[in-house]
């Protein structure tokens, strides 16, 4: 099969195209004939082996990266119905990685494709959206809450934006350029703003005429994380959801306790709950068939994976990032 493959960490140019062996079921297995695959931020540091970013242990080398894959099952290991073989499905596991044509996952993992649901829509949701819904399941948003969503152009902030719009809660939605601002604003934001204006922080607080920001789901970290905090109404929630900037944020504990904000760091949150995951991921898809939530995804071909990467680090993608074998 053809796949891209990482013999050497560094920049984007060391994912290389190129052939591989089939991978094979093994017992309670199946294999998938791949789709649609997903990229993920934390895969573009783990491929140039940052330092100092909290991220999963650098793989072996040569690694094939990727977990999400949707696709159509094309064999069935030792012990699984062969009912299976053809059916659609999409899961967050397969392996040795969804950078290629062929990937392997277990049974126990796969989720079936719902009807209606297309596989770049499976592959979106399966992780983006299950880990969406996770977030919001641990800052408890209500419909009072003003709550102000950074990054929110992105896969996660796109899904947070809508979920919190169907709430009814007010919804701050900050994302950098004019045509991410657009996207947000389409989403259904009451509120769109540019955060890479220098004073963007300043026109929300107009904009909300006195109203304070009760909540920040901040995805993006760094200096604009920073002005988002100091929005935060005293008693409000500030509740970390992603790092896309690279760049870490911790507001200050002091501060925190002479105004009584709560600091939260979901994504940690998360990673103690791994029994959660498969629950989450059958509701992502489900919300996504039945139309209360709609990812947006940007598709390269899977031999432009470096190119992914790229766009994907420079912060010049919209939604979920995929490959297309």
């Amino acid at each position: 099969m053809r796949a891209v493959v990482l013999h050497a960490f560094g920049p984007a140019e060391n994912l290389r195209y190129e052939t591989v062996p089939d991978p094979m079921p093994g017992p309670g297995q199946v294999r998938i004939a791949v789709r649609a695959a997903g990229v993920h931020l934390v895969e573009t540091m783990m491929r140039a082996a940052l330092e100092g970013v909290a991220m999963p242990p650098l793989p072996d080398l040569p690694a094939i990266f990727g977990g999400e894959v949707a696709g159509t099952v094309d064999l069935v290991g030792e012990g699984v119905d062969p009912s299976w073989a053809g059916r659609d499905v999409v899961t967050s596991a397969g392996r040795p990685g969804g950078y290629a044509e062929l990937a392997v996952a277990d049974l126990g993992s796969v989720h079936r494709v719902p009807s209606g649901l297309g596989y770049e829509a499976a592959v979106a949701m399966v992780v983006t959206g299950s880990t969406t819904l996770q977030l919001l399941d641990v800052a408890r948003p209500v419909a009072g809450d003003v709550v102000l969503v950074t990054s929110a152009a992105g896969g996660i902030g796109r899904l947070a934006v809508q979920y919190l719009r169907d709430l009814g809660a007010t919804v701050v939605g900050a994302a950098g350029g004019p045509a991410k601002v657009a996207a947000v604003r389409d989403l259904g934001a009451d509120l769109a703003v540019d955060y890479d204006e220098p004073s963007w922080h300043k026109a929300v607080a107009e904009e909300l005429g006195g109203r304070a920001v009760t909540l920040v789901l901040d995805g993006v970290g760094g200096d604009k994380a920073r002005a988002a905090f100091e929005l935060i109404a005293d008693g409000g929630r500030y509740v970390t959801i992603g790092a896309a900037s690279k760049q870490d944020f911790q507001p200050d504990p002091e501060t925190l306790r002479a105004r009584g904000i709560t600091a939260t760091n979901a994504l940690l949150i998360l990673i103690g709950r791994p029994e959660d995951r498969p629950r989450f991921e059958a509701r992502a898809l489900a919300e996504t068939a039945e139309g209360r939530l709609v990812p947006a995804v940007q598709s390269f071909p899977l031999e432009q994976a470096a190119a992914a990467h790229a766009a994907l680090e420079s912060r010049a993608t919209t939604g979920k990032v995929l490959l297309i074998p």
